[in-house]
């Protein structure tokens, strides 16, 4: 069965990639596992569906993959959400708190990780978060930035 990655890859069951992938299940198993509980989880700490796919939006066009920008886009849309997580969705940098410290750092992350320090998490709590609201938030950032980039590398060899 295919999963987010394969489909941000381009990659169908006919692929040889596909099938390379599928010699390590418990590695796509696991990644949709974590795709699904980043985005959708059992308990959401207090951040909503929309917010979390709002942020993965995000961060898929600040990775320029529009794959998965459209994947992210297509799920919000549904969700109808609000005009402000629509705006930090799509880049915006003209947010009412706490959403404009939410997109420095998700932003701060995503393109400067290196640059990460115990501040940027002083910065989140002093906007409201929750120390499990940015336990949750950082797993989030996490996935996506990994998922556009095993995508990026399928992407690759899929062209070679």
């Amino acid at each position: 069965m295919s999963d987010a990655i394969d489909q941000a890859a381009g990659l169908t069951a006919e692929d040889a990639l596909y099938q390379t992938r599928r010699l390590r299940p418990e590695f796509v198993d696991g990644a949709e596992q974590c795709r699904q509980s980043v985005l959708r989880p059992a308990d959401s700490q207090g951040l909503s569906t929309e917010l979390r796919l709002a942020l993965a939006l995000r961060m898929a066009l600040l990775n320029e993959d529009s794959a998965l920008a459209s994947d992210y886009r297509n799920q919000l849309n549904q969700l109808a959400p609000s005009a402000g997580l629509l705006a930090l969705a799509t880049g915006s940098d003209d947010l009412q708190e706490p959403l404009a410290t939410l997109a420095r750092h998700t932003d701060m992350v995503t393109l400067h990780p290196h640059q990460a320090c115990e501040q940027h998490i002083r910065l989140l709590e002093q906007a409201g978060f929750t120390h499990p609201q940015i336990v949750a938030l950082s797993e989030l950032i996490a996935f996506v930035n990994f998922q556009t980039r095993v995508a990026s590398g399928l992407r690759l060899l899929r062209s070679v």
